[in-house]
């Protein structure tokens, strides 16, 4: 939910909305998998997941309650999922080299996924917003033709930290000997996530790199490392 909620931040900050556009989705883990149900709940259409060997791309939106089932109850592979829903095409390969119109991206699958001709394809694709929500998915090239194209980039640093926030409120509840409820959890995670952006926002903007959040989430953590 964290890349997510991070990338509505982003959204907001261009006076956008998730409301009714299209998302690239890369993996079928517990971050494309979560990611794709936050994205439809705010009213987005996650129109593809991935796996090793290939990927679905389903133009009326990806099934979560069957991805789950395919995924985390059969174990089985994407194949299953388009032999289950008539709407939904399976492609050996990669999602990223695929021709489709999108808004909005999120590579939830592996590090360094997205190289350069796989930038490009998304700039040609339309995609205007990306939240990393794996480790590192973009390459230093992709990442730079991305940015060259004026498409909002949300480092992992950033948007993928919503995990490791909501550990450190497992943490606090077991100490404190609390048992706080999914709802008062996911309020806590949209403020966290809201707060790392605003943050990474403000150091670009103060250190000269205005818009940049890679540039800014950098900045803002190291400032709180040498201020510490």
């Amino acid at each position: 939910y964290g890349a997510v909620y991070y990338l509505n931040e982003m959204l907001k900050a261009k006076n956008d909305t998730i409301e009714g556009k299209r998302a690239i989705i890369s993996g079928a883990g517990n971050v494309a998998i979560y990611a794709a149900e936050k994205l439809q709940e705010l009213g987005g259409t996650a129109i593809s997941v991935s796996d090793s060997t290939g990927y679905i791309i389903d133009e009326t939106g990806i099934d979560v309650a069957l991805l789950r089932d395919v995924k985390e109850v059969r174990r089985e592979r994407l194949t299953a999922y388009a032999e289950a829903k008539p709407s939904a095409s399976y492609f050996e390969g990669s999602v990223w080299d695929h021709e489709i119109a999108a808004y909005l991206a999120i590579p939830a699958a592996t590090q360094n996924e997205v190289k350069k001709p796989q930038a490009d394809q998304l700039v040609k694709n339309g995609v205007k917003f990306i939240s990393e929500g794996a480790n590192m998915p973009l390459d230093a090239p992709a990442t730079e033709t991305l940015l060259a194209n004026d498409v909002y980039v949300g480092p992992a640093k950033a948007a993928n930290a919503g995990g490791v926030a909501v550990s450190s409120l497992e943490m606090a509840q077991n100490s404190q000997r609390q048992s706080w409820t999914f709802e008062e959890v996911d309020g806590m995670l949209q403020g966290i996530m809201k707060n790392i952006f605003s943050e990474s926002k403000e150091a670009a903007s103060t250190y000269g790199k205005e818009g940049n959040l890679i540039a800014g989430a950098n900045i803002a953590g190291f400032k709180k490392v040498a201020d510490a």
